[in-house]
């Protein structure tokens, strides 16, 4: 009786979930095995949109972009924000920090990319502050450089990326029992040896969290691309999100459209769950 009782309680979730996420993503399996321009009448191709999206350069180029917003998205805000974890644990003031590090979440990605196209627009602040300590060789259009734009979106989202991951490893961080810092300190332990030894195996979980966040952002950013550089120099910033819709509202090419969907969503799976299984 009280599973049937909690199945009812389950039911209107699992029904809300089942028509707005389960059937739209069969529909998108659905339609990338057909040629369709979103109109007329479809025609069966298959498995030859999957093998397009595998092929064609553009998009493999695409995919490769993604992967490479992973590390910048994923590498900077971990490899900054447990150490600075780790110190501001100690500091004094630590709300307010807090609340100040959140301050990019209540910014929308949309006006934050707006605001970084003009700083790292040629006459931009950066530039201007490097030309002020004698850098002025390595000024240039961040964004408009092909060798420099896909890291220059990279800083973007993981500006946007850092203080959420950093409030999320301090909760961490807090959450580890006083007396193992202290008895660490006792046995001699120096500041990287408590980190490594303590902090670090204490903060799993929330590390896995982190990354699972900023690599989901990464593999399915499209926002701040579309507002930066709208892919380009060329095809130098390029995204899956960016070329599913490309191919879809532009080309009306709806059935690749959906096959790169699916493989992004492959790719999102493959790539989050062994962090998933790691931080467990």
């Amino acid at each position: 009786m009280s599973r049937l009782v909690g199945w009812l309680f389950v039911l209107p979730a699992l029904s809300v979930y089942a028509v707005f996420v389960l059937r739209p993503l069969a529909l998108t399996v659905q339609y990338s095995l057909y040629r369709w321009d979103g109109i007329g009448p479809s025609t069966w191709v298959g498995w030859d949109n999957y093998l397009a999206v595998l092929t064609e350069p553009d998009l493999v180029g695409a995919i490769g972009h993604a992967l490479v917003l992973v590390v910048i998205f994923t590498g900077v805000p971990l490899c900054l924000g447990l150490p600075a974890a780790a110190v501001l644990r100690r500091a004094t003031g630590g709300r307010a920090v807090r609340a100040v590090l959140l301050l990019p979440q209540a910014v929308p990605l949309v006006a934050a990319g707006f605001a970084w196209s003009l700083l790292l627009s040629s006459t931009g602040a950066v530039n201007r502050l490097l030309a002020a300590v004698g850098l002025d060789g390595v000024t240039r259009a961040w964004l408009g450089d092909s060798s420099t734009a896909l890291a220059a979106v990279g800083v973007i989202g993981a500006w946007a990326l850092l203080g959420l991951c950093t409030t999320l490893l301090l909760v961490g961080v807090d959450r580890i029992d006083p007396a193992l810092h202290e008895a660490a300190r006792l046995d001699g332990a120096g500041p990287w040896q408590e980190f490594r030894a303590v902090t670090l195996p204490g903060v799993r979980r929330e590390l896995g969290v982190c990354a699972t966040v900023t690599t989901t952002a990464a593999l399915a950013s499209f926002d701040v691309v579309y507002v930066t550089t709208q892919g380009g120099p060329g095809n130098a910033t390029a995204v899956p999100g960016l070329e599913v819709f490309s191919l879809a509202f532009a080309q009306r090419e709806v059935g690749l459209a959906s096959a790169l969907a699916v493989v992004l969503v492959v790719l999102v799976l493959a790539v989050v769950a062994p962090v998933l299984r790691w931080s467990r």
